[in-house]
């Protein structure tokens, strides 16, 4: 069973916050199933965008959220506009804003693989 998404939001945050980065929700989306998506700020203003990975990248029985990348090391107006071409198909979703140099151990990053 999976966790509701602002439980998995908030123990997002206190992660981030823990690992010394710097973590806030910048939109609040539906409470059991809205779709999560992280913006990454690097220290150079560069940001990269990470959503919801599709079905066929699960593997088979797998519950954890994965995400893939959107948009990977662009300028802000970038992941900006990804965030409101989706928030127009999916007004429930949550945007989290993070500023931590690594992701690695925050969330899991979808393959090819199905790892």
């Amino acid at each position: 069973m999976r966790v509701v998404t602002d439980l998995f939001v908030s123990a997002l945050v206190r992660r981030v916050f823990a690992a010394g980065g710097f973590a806030a929700v910048e939109r609040k989306g539906a409470a059991e199933a809205g779709a999560v998506f992280i913006r990454q700020r690097f220290r150079d203003g560069l940001e990269t965008l990470y959503g919801p990975a599709p079905q066929s990248l699960f593997g088979e029985g797998d519950q954890d959220r994965r995400f893939e990348i959107r948009a990977e090391r662009c300028q802000a107006t970038e992941c900006e506009a990804i965030i409101a071409r989706e928030a127009r198909f999916d007004p429930d979703l949550w945007l989290v804003e993070l500023e931590a140099d690594d992701v690695t151990g925050l969330i899991t990053i979808a393959t090819d693989s199905k790892s």
